[in-house]
């Protein structure tokens, strides 16, 4: 059954053209969408959300050739990973052209741009022809919305139009990649691998310093739902829940399947299967999570490789309030 046709496309790019805001899918998470060469939008788009003033936002289009519209310069390594990821959750960060607006840009000299791999999405960016800016449809620095009724929660009737059209299939964020230095780095890993990243510029890619770079979702703390989030290894589920129990915590535990067993009274979130599934449901477990009025959520991390390191990523940012000193 089709969830958004032709007509709520069309009230949306009417929405976006008169300076509103409007959230819809794409294949990592669902963004607040606001027309990136509005200035006016944009500053709105800012105040819902919450963001910082010098937090930049990234700009969707609907095609490849589209970059360049953007860029001031497209080096040559942005144009081999546009041209075999695009549409995809890739990020590339490029010299801004003159004009982009200082509210997409955070103030900077760069601009991030991505061509997302969702048919309502790239339906919306052709229609509207030109570029939505859009982070995360939640208040900033909360958990990651994947579905429309998490936008809902969070922003309620500050957003004109929501597009409905189900989970998101991928459940983080896309990969940002800075290409504007001699060697392109990984800002924050997302749902294209550092693996097949390397694998396309046929050379080892790093994953920079967080705390060095201005960059959506990079953070210390970042996707924090209300209940605290503890990493652990699996073999320590057991001892760790047992002492929180002991202190009269309420405590729940994502884990990969097979789940180990638990003492009584601790809530066990539904498992993913695999990797993928983790990244799929992540934040709509620490959702949950919430909605059980659990005061700490154990996480048993997966395997720190392909798509592991995206959701390795953003469980330490979900942990990194609790986790302070």
């Amino acid at each position: 059954m089709e969830r958004v046709g032709r007509r709520e496309i069309e009230c949306a790019v009417a929405a976006l053209r008169r300076g509103g805001l409007i959230a819809f899918p794409t294949e990592t998470v669902y963004g607040l969408g606001a027309d990136a060469s509005n200035r006016v939008a944009l500053a709105r788009l800012y105040v819902v959300k919450g963001r910082p003033p010098d937090h930049p936002v990234i700009v969707h289009v609907g095609d490849t050739a589209d970059l360049d519209g953007w860029a001031a310069e497209v080096p040559d390594p942005a144009r081999r990973l546009a041209a075999e990821c695009w549409p995809g959750p890739l990020t590339l960060v490029v010299r801004c052209a003159a004009g982009v607006p200082a509210e997409v840009t955070g103030g900077g000299e760069t601009v991030g741009i991505r061509v997302p791999d969702q048919p309502v999405a790239l339906a919306l960016l052709r229609a509207f022809g030109g570029g939505i800016a859009a982070p995360s449809a939640n208040r900033f620095g909360r958990v990651s919305p994947t579905t429309a009724d998490h936008v809902r929660a969070d922003l309620g009737d500050e957003v004109d139009i929501i597009l409905d059209d189900g989970p998101c299939r991928i459940g983080v964020e896309s990969t940002i990649v800075d290409c504007t230095g001699n060697v392109p780095v990984i800002l924050r890993p997302g749902g294209v691998t550092r693996e097949l990243i390397a694998q396309l510029l046929q050379r080892s890619v790093s994953v920079e310093d967080p705390g060095t770079v201005r960059a959506p979702g990079t953070l210390k703390s970042h996707y924090t739902p209300r209940a605290q989030v503890l990493i652990v290894e699996a073999s320590e589920l057991w001892a760790q829940a047992e002492n929180l129990l002991a202190a009269r915590r309420r405590v729940a535990v994502l884990a990969p399947a097979p789940l180990p067993a638990l003492p009584d009274g601790v809530v066990a979130l539904d498992s993913p299967g695999g990797v993928d599934e983790y990244a799929a449901v992540l934040f709509a477990r620490l959702r949950e999570a919430d909605g059980l009025d659990a005061d700490i959520v154990l996480a048993v991390p997966p395997p720190d490789t392909g798509l592991g390191a995206a959701v390795n990523d953003r469980l330490r940012r979900a942990a990194g309030r609790g986790n302070e000193p």
